[in-house]
């Protein structure tokens, strides 16, 4: 007769419970990186769109804003709608690599 090891396999299913939170994790980040986040700041006059990895994507200008003798109102309208796109990307991510998770904390993985 074998001698039964209290929690014997129990690593080996939280290996797998760690591997699968890992593919999970690869996708959602891949995903989030293809998608697409936009602001848009100034009632319109500006929009900016970044994707996942924020990088800008495009920048969209209402002409009215283009005004040589107030640049430094464009730049802000510009750095706002930027910031913002960001803050969007950055969202989606951590949202996305929590719903992996599942709840669980690992030290050192965000």
């Amino acid at each position: 007769m074998k001698a039964r090891i209290p929690g014997a396999g129990k690593g080996g299913n939280m290996m797998k419970k760690l591997q699968q939170m890992q593919e999970d994790m690869a996708k959602i980040q891949e995903e989030v990186e293809n998608s697409e986040f936009s602001a848009s700041v100034g009632g319109g006059a500006v929009e900016i769109t970044v994707n996942g990895k924020h990088e800008v994507l495009k920048i969209d200008l209402n002409p009215d804003v283009v005004d040589p003798d107030d640049i430094d109102m464009l730049e802000d309208l510009l750095i706002a709608a930027f910031n913002e796109s960001i803050r969007k990307a950055s969202e989606a991510m951590e949202k996305g690599m929590s719903q992996a998770q599942g709840g669980l904390s690992i030290p050192g993985l965000m």
